[in-house]
Parts: C-alpha cells; sequence; structure tokens
C-alpha cells in the first residue's frame, strides 16, 4: 500500500474517535459496518436455512410414506395441496424446487460469501472496512428483498415454481404447462435477478478491497488461504452470475413478452403454439455456465475456511501454502469449462462430450491436491478436536466421499447409465450441500466469539457435530444404491412401478435419518441464539491464532483497530516455529533478527 494510503489510515483513525452515536437503525438495520452485514447475512441465511430444510423434510416424509395422510402436511400446505393430509404431487415439485433454491443461492452462497467474505477480508487483510460500505449495505438489502420475493412466491394461489431448482423450459416458460409455472415461477424470476445484482455487487466489493485495502507488509503470499478463496470466489462469481442474469432475462421474455429464445414446434393439450426457433438446449448451456462454477462458488469458501480452522487447531503450518493457493486458482479456471456434464444426455456431440468429460476429470487433481494438503496438516499435529475442528474434519470426508462419485457422473459413458436418478443426489448433497454446510457450521464455531464476543458451547457443540456427521451419511450414503437401482429423481411416489418396491425400506431408513437429524439442528439453532446472549464471555484471541482478525478487541468499534492498523511481518501460518519459544506467531510480530522466514 502507498505512503499516501497510510497516511490517509491516521486521519482515519482521528475521525473515528469523534464517530457520531449510532442510532438503533444505523446501527443493526442500515448499516454500513462489514462486522454488522456478515451478522444480517448469518442470520438471513440460517432463518432460510430453516426453511428449506424443513421442506426437505416433507417431501422426505411423502416419499418414505406414500399416500398416507399427515396432519402436519395439512397444517403446512393447506387443503388445496395436502387435502386430507395427503400430500399432492403439484406441491411435491414445488417443495423440491424451492428446497434446491434455498439451499443453494440463499443459504450456502449467502451463508458463507456473504457472512465470512463480509466478517474476514477487512480484518484479515488489515482494512478499516470494506472499500464501499454503501455498497455492501445495497448488497445485503438487496438479498434481503430477494429472500422475501422467493418466499412470497410460496403463497401465491397455483403455488409456488416447480420446474426443479434448474428450471428447464419448456415447463417453466409456458405458464399453461403445470400450475407451478404460473405467477410463482414469475416470482421465482425476479427473485433470482435481485439476487444476482446482490451477489455482484458484494463480489465487485471484495475483489477491490483485497487488491486495494491490504495493510503494509500484507503481500498476496501473507493473505490467510481464507481470504485467497474469498477472492477467487468472488471472480468467479462476477464471470459467471451475469450469464444466469441473462437466462432468467430471456425467460421472462418468453413467458412474458411471446418471444422464442427456448422454445419451438410445442403442442400442448392438441393446441399448436406459436413459438418457432427457438432451443430449450439454449438454456441448459445458459444454465450450467453459471451452475458449475456455482457449486464452487459455494464450495470455496468453506476450503478456506477449513484450512485456517485445521492449520489452527494441529498446531502446525498448514500444508502446501502455495499449492493450495494453485490449486484455488486451477479450480477456478477449470469450473468454467466444464458445464457440459450436466447435459450429457441432451443429444450432444459424443466428441464434445469426450472433451467435457476431460475437464471434468482433469478437476479432480487440484481437488486432490487440496485434500492431501489437509490431511498432512493433520498428519503429527498437536490436535485440538474442539467442534470447529470436528466440522472441518467432517467436511473433509465428506468432499472425498462425494467427491469419488463425481470421477463416476463426469464420464459421460457411465453418467448415461446414473443421470438424472438418486445416485446424481447423493453426489451433489455430500460434495456440495453437505461439505459447504460443514464448512458453514465450522467457520461459526470458530469465528463466533470474533462475531459476538462470546464462546458457542463446546458440548453442545460435540452433539450437534456427531448426529449431524452420522444423519448426514445415513441419508445420503443409501441414496447411491436406489440409484443404481435405477430410482429417477423428482417422482412424489414410486408406487406404480413394481420394479421399485424393494427400495421402499431404504427410502424409510433415509427419511428417518433426515427426520433425527433435522431435528437435531435445533440443539445449533439454541446453542447460537442463546450464547449470542448469555455465553462465556471471549478473550481476544481464545484459538491461540495467528492471523490479524484476532489482534482487535472483543468489543466492535468503527473501524476495527482503535489505534494505528497493525503492519505484517510474517506469513499467516507460523504456528510451532522453532525459533520463538510459544507455539504461535502473530502476523504482526516482527522478524527476530537473524531468523529465517518459513519456507512455504
Amino acid at each position: 500500500m502507498s505512503a499516501e494510503a497510510h497516511g490517509h489510515d491516521h486521519g482515519h483513525d482521528h475521525e473515528h474517535e469523534h464517530h457520531h452515536k449510532d442510532t438503533f437503525i444505523t446501527k443493526y438495520i442500515f448499516s454500513i459496518d462489514h462486522k454488522m452485514i456478515a451478522k444480517q447475512y448469518l442470520i438471513t441465511g440460517i432463518i432460510m436455512g430453516i426453511i428449506g430444510i424443513a421442506m426437505s423434510l416433507l417431501f422426505r416424509m411423502q416419499l418414505a410414506w406414500p399416500e398416507e395422510s399427515f396432519k402436519i402436511f395439512n397444517v403446512l400446505l393447506g387443503d388445496k395441496f395436502a387435502p386430507d393430509g395427503v400430500m399432492a404431487n403439484d406441491i411435491y415439485l414445488a417443495l423440491v424446487t424451492i428446497h434446491g433454491t434455498i439451499m443453494v443461492f440463499f443459504v450456502l452462497t449467502a451463508g458463507l460469501s456473504g457472512t465470512f467474505s463480509n466478517l474476514l477480508i477487512p480484518l484479515q487483510i488489515g482494512a478499516r472496512d470494506m472499500a464501499s460500505g454503501f455498497m455492501n449495505m445495497i448488497s445485503y438489502w438487496l438479498f434481503f428483498l430477494s429472500a422475501v420475493v422467493m418466499l412470497c412466491s410460496l403463497f401465491v394461489e397455483a403455488g409456488p415454481a416447480s420446474a426443479g431448482w434448474t428450471i428447464y423450459p419448456p415447463l417453466s416458460a409456458l405458464p399453461q404447462a403445470i400450475p407451478g409455472s404460473g405467477t410463482g415461477m414469475t416470482l421465482w424470476l425476479v427473485s433470482m435477478a435481485i439476487f444476482i445484482a446482490s451477489s455482484l455487487m458484494g463480489s465487485l466489493n471484495y475483489i477491490v478491497t483485497v487488491i486495494n485495502l491490504r495493510t503494509k507488509g500484507m503481500s498476496m503470499t501473507r493473505l490467510p488461504l481464507t481470504i485467497w478463496t474469498f477472492f477467487v470466489t468472488a471472480i468467479i462469481g462476477v464471470i459467471s452470475f451475469p450469464v444466469l442474469l441473462s437466462a432468467a432475462l430471456l425467460l421472462i421474455f418468453d413467458r412474458s413478452f411471446g418471444t422464442s429464445f427456448f422454445l419451438s414446434d410445442i403442442y400442448i393439450a392438441g393446441e399448436v403454439l406459436h413459438y418457432q426457433g427457438g432451443s430449450p438446449v439454449l438454456f441448459e448451456h445458459l444454465f450450467w455456465f453459471l451452475g458449475h462454477p456455482e457449486v464452487y462458488i459455494v464450495i470455496l469458501p468453506a476450503m478456506g475456511l477449513v484450512s485456517e480452522i485445521m492449520a489452527t487447531n494441529s498446531r502446525k503450518p498448514i500444508f502446501g501454502y502455495r499449492a493450495m493457493i494453485m490449486s484455488v486458482l486451477a479450480i477456478a479456471f477449470l469450473s468454467t469449462i466444464v458445464w457440459g456434464h450436466h447435459m450429457f444426455i441432451s443429444g450432444m456431440n459424443p466428441f464434445l462430450g469426450s472433451v467435457f468429460t476431460f475437464t471434468t476429470l482433469l478437476i479432480a487433481i487440484p481437488s486432490a491436491v487440496k485434500a492431501f494438503n489437509w490431511i498432512t496438516t493433520l498428519w503429527k499435529g498437536n490436535l485440538q478436536f474442539n467442534p470447529a475442528m470436528l466440522f472441518s474434519i467432517g467436511m473433509v470426508s465428506t468432499f472425498i466421499t462425494g467427491g469419488l462419485t463425481g470421477i463416476i457422473l463426469g464420464d459421460s459413458t457411465l453418467d448415461i447409465n446414473v443421470h438424472d436418478t438418486y445416485f446424481v443426489i447423493a453426489h451433489f448433497h455430500l460434495v456440495m450441500g453437505i461439505s459447504a454446510l460443514y464448512g458453514m457450521f465450522a467457520g461459526i464455531y470458530h469465528w463466533f466469539p470474533k462475531m459476538y464476543g462470546r464462546m458457542l458451547n463446546k458440548n453442545l457443540g460435540y452433539i450437534h457435530f456427531w448426529i449431524t456427521a452420522v444423519c448426514a451419511y445415513g441419508v445420503f450414503f443409501p441414496m447411491h444404491f436406489i440409484g443404481l437401482a435405477g430410482l429417477p429423481r423428482r417422482y412424489y411416489t414410486n408406487t406404480n412401478f413394481p420394479l421399485f418396491d424393494d427400495l421402499q425400506n431404504v427410502n424409510v431408513l433415509i427419511t428417518t435419518f433426515a427426520l433425527v437429524g433435522g431435528a437435531f439442528q435445533l440443539v445449533f439453532l439454541y446453542n447460537f441464539f442463546s450464547s449470542i446472549f448469555y455465553g462465556k464471555k471471549a478473550v481476544q484471541n481464545p484459538w491461540k491464532s495467528t492471523t490479524l482478525e484476532w489482534t482487535t478487541p472483543v468489543e466492535h468499534i468503527h473501524g476495527n483497530w482503535p489505534g494505528e492498523i497493525p503492519h505484517v511481518y510474517r506469513w499467516p501460518y507460523d504456528y510451532s516455529n522453532p525459533n520463538h519459544d510459544v507455539d504461535f506467531v502473530p502476523q504482526n510480530v516482527p522478524m527476530k533478527e537473524g531468523e529465517e522466514v518459513l519456507h512455504h
């Protein structure tokens, strides 16, 4: 950073001493402080997560006990969608659609990028705040607005969007196709357009902050891996989200303004529609060009959080710091050239299929580098098994098990056999859903003291981890087998197919695990919300960590540091450094005379 910028910092300190008194509205609602915005994202994400998980439990009950009457169906879904407590097929599709949309965009994208990029970027690079606090605030409120629009779509008369979270046309493009393609679908598209605007504003802010606002001495190779992953995630978002926006806008045109981007030669109930010349496969290309980078937008921040937490709780430097950075960059590049593996059965040229197979299997290399480096970081470490560490290790486990099935799905020859079965569901829920969720939980347990100045209850954290870990595998491991047996996804009942009768017991098993795992998230919710007010008071650096956020005072202040911003003299993983008596050396501790920089 330049000398002028440092001069500006001192002026800034002075300004903060005379900061105007915050009212409730400027402090908690329209706040431009990155720490408060991070909390807003997190709590919004948790509320959306409760809704998303509740939906999945409803349709899991339907799959385990089809045609059965449940009072709760009638209470939650009403007489129209659950007459006499029996779930209607329309609402089953709607639940699956909105569950997918909420979990991918409103929980994992916002809960990880929104929360932790906002909380950690300024604190870990040594900045007073984000590059633009105002833009940061707008980005959260657009996110909030899009969440509200998405929830409003649940209450329209014909029902919410029901074309799956991928909303393929023509099902999603023709309002007369199914009840869920009416107003509910329009609201879904409007919500996504607002969400993308929010995401782009956030991403641009994160990129500018990391490039421009690093403190003196904080070179790119001294950045914690968390910041590297947030930075690269934001870049992927800026590249790929506009493509989804174009797909959503063109779909709005097709639905409401009579264009034919995605429609051609369509008959409904014997009636010939006037659409000519469009292609539904074009929509698939536009959707998946975002859709695949999106799964890395979800998993990369989790990888960064896990790397940081593992190094801290192994009390040793992260293994292969530069290899970790290179693998993040490689994943980011490759993620933009593999989208076709979602479309192997769309009638694509087999040669093109083999190209996408090749690029998809290449992603296994940087992913394996990360997995090996995490395992080697744990190797012979002085492991501290707190809840954050357990969730981090759980994330490595689910990332590996889920990633292995990706090798099958990434191969066009093998994928054709299991495409659109429960095998796909098992794969992506483990590798992206559960792994990202574990990364998010790990981050919450680790940085909760930084956010709220209090500690979460450790024993409740252990209960939360072990029940969640067992139930997550209990839900998604058996799905591989029913998928290999040919059970298709998105069918609300399989009673018409005698072929699948033997699989019904497995569905009951899966649903039982889901209900138990879902119920035990209440332990986390209780722990989270009670600890905000009644948790044990935190010390400044509870995990004895080396990064800059633990040099700030426990009480939140505008500008993060009361005096001058600390300067950085060393890389972020100086644990168990033989030149020092203590087992961690914070980044702002100057090098001793004759001390060598640890090679990384």
